[in-house]
């Protein structure tokens, strides 16, 4: 069994707040046992003013939120699944960029967002993410102390192919940190959460931001762990930021993967 923390925020357009919250709970996190915090899509910063934003998007190397967290991770001792910071590239573009950190505080894994979200809702809401984010285009996996650990970002999880290959990979538990809208998280996140466990036979583990935003936007919330059977071991509402903990543990991944082994029985389907 490994203890998880998993941490729903309201991140605003402050990165300086934002990376104090995130150290605290990596603390509080570590003092209750977790050996791993996992937090949202865009933890650093949530502004949809791009112009206002541009002033903390850095570099990598320069990120305030990611050196925070870095410090504190390593303070801790635990390892962090930072779900995803706005980074500026060398040519000019933005990666909603997904990190792994251990215990040491070293990054050892990075996963740039593949799926753009470009979408008009019914209810007026308009969101053009490629126009300042440049897409990813690598499946990642990394071996934590929970497992193996696959990386997706939020609208990543209305792709099943993406899904098809990290349970081609054996993860044992999948992050999907994200920010979704309220309209779409009332129609599809626990389907579509629960969903993607399911195919891969694994954990999910989808940390989220939630409320009402600085910028003036609303996120849904419901920061969840769904088992490899689909079942919600942890959800955290839509109304406030907090911390959860959840256990992480391989004999259900077994258990679930002896009793109905689709991967094993997946067939490549010519088209």
């Amino acid at each position: 069994m490994t203890r998880i923390a998993v941490l729903q925020m309201t991140s605003g357009i402050d990165p300086g707040a934002n990376a104090r919250t995130i150290a605290a709970a990596i603390g509080e996190a570590a003092r209750n046992g977790a050996e791993m915090l996992f937090t949202p899509e865009m933890s650093g910063l949530v502004d949809r003013d791009r112009q206002r934003a541009l002033a903390h998007v850095a570099a990598e190397k320069d990120d305030r939120v990611l050196g925070t967290v870095r410090e504190a991770a390593a303070r801790a001792g635990i390892w962090v699944a930072l779900g995803s910071l706005a980074v500026a590239r060398e040519d000019g573009r933005w990666a909603n960029r997904s990190f792994v950190i251990d215990g040491s505080g070293a990054i050892v894994a990075r996963y740039d967002k593949i799926h753009m979200f470009d979408v008009d809702l019914p209810t007026g809401e308009s969101w053009r993410e490629s126009r300042a984010y440049a897409a990813g285009d690598a499946v990642v996996t990394v071996e934590t102390p929970a497992g193996r650990l696959g990386l997706a970002i939020c609208y990543d999880i209305r792709f099943p192919a993406l899904f098809e290959a990290l349970g081609r990979a054996r993860c044992d538990l999948i992050a999907i940190p994200a920010a979704f809208t309220v309209p779409t998280g009332q129609a599809h996140w626990h389907l579509l959460q629960r969903a993607r466990a399911v195919e891969a036979s694994a954990y999910v583990v989808a940390a989220a931001q939630v409320g009402r935003h600085e910028d003036g936007r609303g996120t849904y919330g419901h920061s969840l762990v769904a088992d490899p059977w689909g079942e919600v071991l942890l959800d955290l509402g839509g109304e406030a930021a907090g911390l959860g903990f959840a256990e992480i543990d391989p004999a259900r991944i077994a258990e679930v993967r002896a009793q109905l082994p689709s991967l094993a029985n997946r067939r490549n389907i010519a088209t």
